[in-house]
């Protein structure tokens, strides 16, 4: 896979990838995992199901 980051987020992002001590592609993958997980949780949520996948005082 090939990703074309913007000129202007490329310092932030490999600052951001040092500062957490990840490899740059790491760093991306985290980034984009989390983003998975978050939209697989608004879609649960939407047909209504993110209730009954949570234990008492977790919430989405």
């Amino acid at each position: 896979m090939t990703l074309r980051i913007p000129d202007d987020l490329d310092a932030s992002i490999r600052a951001g990838a040092a500062a957490a001590g990840l490899s740059l592609n790491a760093y991306i993958v985290r980034a984009a995992r989390r983003q998975a997980v978050l939209d697989a949780a608004r879609q649960l949520a939407a047909l209504g199901l993110g209730e009954e996948l949570c234990d008492e005082g977790d919430a989405l």
